[in-house]
């Protein structure tokens, strides 16, 4: 089976709801079609989003906006339990992955954004109790029910990864990375997924550098600044595109509702940055030369 494709950038939802920017339904109508508009056809969803609420809001969202389910690619992520009033049944924050508990997160997720599939299917977060097995069955069921077009998972270490890997094939990760956050590429996470046909997808892609002042985003912004003159573009677009030069084919998950940023982010994918250029905000980033 063909890994379903995305937009090379994708559009995260997490503060469109209750949790960030409260949008409401004709707001996040006018987003949806900016996104389209500038080339963003993906949309990451979890069910936690909101405490529960975001992808209903999308949903209703999404059913007035007329757009063709066909044009646009929809990922939503299941396992976290959080106690709230939501999931009142639940006595303490916990991660669930039974069988029953992934097809009935799937069907709720499915009815709340109004739509008949889901293009990809995440495990939010792993669990120490999650068993291959469960996991396996849930995924099968959901894909031959044409529930779900393909799964993967969200924050797995390369150990993890191989568990449920046993089982069912995993074509995505979506983890943390960026330019103030390099484990993955150190640690062998990216080079796991390189190995294992796994396409990697990253949340938080701009790090640090716009939200703290230290020393590190001090020495990248002064960079992606001088860079950002050469390449004619902002400097977020600069540490997007540094991102894109990864040869895992890194897919960004950006958070932003602003509809002129989402338009600017796109401009990452219309050139590659420079061999020196990346590895000169890798020194930035790291404050040490290469060794």
């Amino acid at each position: 089976m063909t890994k379903t494709t995305f937009s090379k950038i994708i559009a995260g939802t997490m503060t469109w709801g209750i949790w960030g920017k409260n949008l409401d339904k004709n707001q996040m109508i006018d987003l949806m079609n900016s996104c389209l508009e500038s080339g963003i056809s993906t949309f990451d969803h979890a069910d936690i989003y909101g405490a529960y609420t975001t992808e209903t809001a999308f949903g209703n969202a999404f059913s007035e906006s007329k757009i063709d389910r066909q044009k646009i690619q929809l990922i939503s992520k299941c396992g976290i339990q959080h106690k709230n009033k939501n999931r009142s049944q639940n006595i303490v924050g916990h991660y669930e992955y039974s069988k029953s508990y992934i097809i009935w997160s799937v069907e709720q997720s499915l009815q709340n954004l109004q739509t008949d599939y889901l293009d990809l299917l995440l495990l939010h977060r792993p669990s120490p109790l999650m068993q291959a097995d469960e996991i396996k069955e849930a995924v099968e069921k959901l894909k031959t029910e044409g529930k779900i077009l393909d799964f993967g998972v969200s924050n797995f270490t390369p150990s993890q990864t191989d568990l449920i890997q046993t089982k069912t094939k995993i074509n995505y990760n979506q983890i943390e990375f960026s330019i103030t956050h390099l484990d993955p590429m150190l640690d062998g996470s990216l080079d796991h997924m390189q190995t294992n046909q796994i396409t990697p997808m990253c949340w938080s892609p701009l790090g640090t550098v716009f939200r703290k002042d230290d020393e590190q985003s001090q020495r990248i912004k002064k960079l992606a600044t001088a860079l950002s003159l050469k390449y004619n573009v902002a400097d977020d677009v600069i540490l997007l595109a540094w991102i894109l030069k990864h040869p895992a084919g890194i897919l960004p998950v950006c958070g932003t509702s602003d509809k002129t940023r989402i338009a600017n982010l796109m401009q990452a994918t219309t050139f590659e940055m420079e061999l020196q250029d990346w590895f000169a905000l890798w020194i930035a980033s790291t404050g040490n030369p290469v060794p």
